[in-house]
């Protein structure tokens, strides 16, 4: 008994030794080397250099490196950003690849939310400035940005169920996240740690001068590199990892003083400002440094991003020796995976119960409350994206920024628009410069009035030798469950052919033509989904049509013919198209039934008038273009155009040709009388290839079969060609373009054509 006695007491001993000694070691050994390093990243800024960050996720991932932390700015905070909010480093490439992704970054439309209802006719403007009106009625001239609305709402619809499932808690994403942004008022750095992760990271990326500030919980704020380029510091003091791995893509472009300073490189002087060098000794003893080499990339260019990615893949395999030596735990790419899942799949789609705006007034409010409701009670995403891209194609609102919030008491969430109305004057400035007397000078002014619908009041102005034009127009958008517009439209022009066939290749006989129209038209329109429009419209119209009815006679005043009358119409048009002129990508469908019912009256130059006859027709118009990709840089487009109509002969058989429908197939085709591309019923066929060497040079090739008919005498065979070669560059103020034109007619075959500016015009009043 005294030896099991004696046995059990060694054998407790023992135990007590070997509890102590565990102890022991357990406090002299860091707890991290048993259950594993915790690993901080961080991403510097660098404009588009920064998308390098996603080959150093790429090649963490493949090495089964953890990743316990992320930090970054602008750019790196964006990267940092949607890796933290579960999405992997190929969904994020495929993100930055997309076309998407280079519409938000330079401010570009999606085809589908461009809401062609809320557009204007296309005119000749390349500038634009607005002059905001306060109450001292004294005006302020705002700058020009890049605009960020379909970033806005890009990173809403993201990121939003994302932030929903962390509960708005940074430190509850798929993996804890801080990015950086600025306080410029008070030049304070702000370390984002909770709320929105959409506005945390579109203030990280808030470039003064390129996109607007946003504000949050009361502060507006702009790129965090302005103050914390490269946050090791935030990733110590915020997460205190056993190992910090800073990746760096911002490093100034010139180590010395630039001898040489021009106007381009001065342009780029807000770029300087966050691209300070990284200091790698902030990483500690236990960091690594990775530096891509990226000396050969601009950081405003964002096309290169596979080459961004791969440069930043490359640079992290090399440093992957150190990294796998400091960091011994892995983690395997199903578990990852499962891990990620399981967060994303957290909450079901994200639906809104509620819809707040601030910044506007209460009718204002009532107005954009029918633009998003539809008497909807529960909206979906894709409801609040539908409305949000129908309220900003408005020009009533200087900004329009969304939110998503949360009510945890509600257990909803609440969609709020902060918006900012302007009531203002929107001053356009346009036309162009050419080789032939064809040149003129736009002006268009524009005042919005907000209340419960919007009321928008225009006026537009063309001045040149041969085309001079006015318009007034007062328009009312209603926004009901089917959102209509009323406006009250009126149009002057007047056309000089005198000389505006000047510069042809061969000697040309003048065309002694001078047109003059004016419109005064009543529209109703409804929305054709995104892109489409509907229109009824009734107008008095008058054509005054100058002429010599005598082809012998040269010098003396014109005869003249006037049609007095009203037309009515119905019209659809579905447009897509990505430039106004010289388009390359989208299409464009129109489809218009128009009746006329009038009196024409004939006044020679010598002798009276021959009195009124009644004229009476139907015309229906169908036309069609579109573009479609066949390689990398060339897309192949075709045109396609048919009219039918029963125009009556007019007094003579010149006013006749006046008066019929006209094909317009090349750029300056508008400022050519051609008899051979008009005609009662025809039919046209074009075919269209674009070369883009450039994303704004373009070499394009156009051709055209114009076909006539005739009831009295159809034949085949006969038809007209048209055809073109041109050099397209689209700059800032508008396209710079040589042509070179032929046209299958008698007077008029080949011409060269250099403008500067859009050859743009009003439509005519029997258009």
């Amino acid at each position: 008994m005294t030896s099991i006695f004696v046995a059990g007491l060694e054998s407790w001993y023992m135990h007590k030794r070997f509890r102590i000694t565990f102890f022991l070691i357990v406090s002299i050994w860091p707890l991290p080397s048993l259950l594993g390093q915790k690993v901080g990243l961080v991403f510097s800024g660098g404009g588009a250099k920064g998308l390098a960050h996603i080959g150093v996720l790429k090649a963490f991932e493949e090495n089964g490196i953890p990743i316990d932390y992320i930090a970054g700015t602008s750019m790196g905070g964006v990267v940092g950003g949607f890796y933290a909010a579960g999405y992997s480093p190929f969904e994020i490439e495929y993100i930055a690849t997309s076309s998407d992704f280079q519409n938000w970054i330079n401010g570009r439309f999606e085809s589908d939310y461009r809401h062609f209802f809320k557009k204007n006719p296309d005119a000749p403007s390349f500038l634009s400035a607005k002059v905001l009106i306060d109450s001292t009625f004294r005006p302020r001239l705002r700058a020009t940005i890049a605009t960020d609305i379909p970033m806005n709402f890009a990173l809403l619809e993201l990121l939003g169920q994302p932030t929903a499932n962390a509960g708005f808690d940074f430190d509850s994403l798929f993996v804890p996240f801080r990015c950086m942004v600025a306080d410029i008022f008070s030049q304070n750095a702000i370390v984002m740690r909770k709320g929105s992760l959409s506005d945390a990271l579109r203030g990280t990326v808030s470039v003064p001068f390129f996109y607007r500030p946003i504000q949050i919980e009361g502060k507006y704020v702009f790129d965090g590199g302005l103050y914390n380029n490269f946050p090791v510091d935030v990733m110590r003091e915020e997460f205190s990892p056993d190992v910090i791995i800073g990746s760096n893509t911002s490093a100034k472009v010139y180590n010395e003083y630039p001898a040489d300073i021009d106007e381009q490189l001065l342009s780029r002087i807000t770029v300087f400002l966050f691209l300070s060098k990284s200091d790698s000794t902030q990483l500690g003893e236990n960091g690594v440094f990775i530096n891509p080499d990226l000396s050969s990339f601009s950081a405003t260019d964002f096309e290169p991003v596979e080459a961004y990615v791969k440069a930043g893949y490359e640079a992290t395999l090399q440093q992957m020796p150190r990294i796998k030596r400091l960091i011994s735990r892995r983690v395997s790419p199903d578990s990852l995976q499962e891990r990620r899942s399981e967060f994303n799949n957290r909450f079901p789609p994200i639906r809104f119960s509620d819809i707040s705006i601030k910044g506007a007034g209460a009718e204002q409010r009532r107005y954009i409350e029918r633009i998003f409701r539809q008497n909807k009670s529960a909206l979906s995403l894709k409801d609040i994206k539908n409305g949000y891209y129908r309220l900003v194609a408005d020009d009533n609102f200087e900004t329009v920024y969304p939110r998503m919030i949360y009510d945890s008491l509600e257990n909803t969430y609440r969609f709020e628009l902060q918006v900012t109305p302007e009531r203002n004057f929107l001053v356009d400035f346009g036309g162009n410069v050419s080789t032939r007397p064809i040149s003129n000078a736009f002006m268009g002014l524009q005042y919005n009035i907000l209340r419960s619908n919007s009321y928008t009041f225009g006026a537009s102005f063309y001045s040149g030798r041969f085309y001079e034009s006015a318009r007034l127009a007062a328009r009312m958008d209603v926004p009901w469950r089917i959102p209509f517009f009323l406006q009250l439209d009126f149009i002057y022009n007047h056309w000089n052919y005198f000389r505006s066939s000047e510069i042809f290749i061969e000697d040309l006989t003048p065309t002694y033509i001078d047109q003059n129209d004016r419109k005064l038209e009543f529209i109703l329109g409804f929305p054709g989904r995104n892109n489409g429009r509907y229109e009824l419209g009734a107008a008095a119209v008058r054509l005054n049509n100058k002429y010599y009815l005598d082809e012998a006679v040269t010098a003396g005043p014109l005869d003249l013919s006037v049609f007095d009358g009203y037309k009515f119409r119905a019209a659809f048009e579905r447009n897509t198209l990505n430039r106004k002129q010289y388009a390359s990508r989208g299409h464009r469908f129109q489809l218009g039934l128009y009746a006329f019912s009038g009196k024409e009256r004939f006044l020679p130059s010598q002798g009276e008038s021959t009195g009124s006859e009644a004229r009476n027709w139907l015309q229906a118009r169908l036309r069609y273009e579109d573009y479609f990709r066949t390689t990398g840089f060339s897309q192949l487009g075709y045109l396609v155009e048919a009219v039918w109509s029963n125009q009556p002969d007019f007094g003579n058989s010149r006013n006749s040709m006046l008066m019929a429908p006209v094909f317009y197939p090349l750029t300056d085709s508008k400022s050519l009388y051609l008899e051979s591309l008009r005609a009662r019923k025809y039919a046209a066929l074009g075919l269209r290839n674009v070369i883009s060497f450039h994303e704004n040079i373009d070499l394009r090739m156009e051709g055209y079969v114009f076909k006539p008919y005739s009831q009295r005498d159809f034949d085949l065979s006969e038809f007209s060609l048209a055809a073109n070669a041109a050099l397209v560059y689209h700059s800032p103020v508008g396209p710079v373009g040589l042509n070179v034109n032929y046209y299958d007619d008698p007077q008029r075959k080949l011409g060269v054509l250099f403008h500067i500016g859009y050859l743009i015009y009003n439509k005519r009043a029997n258009e």
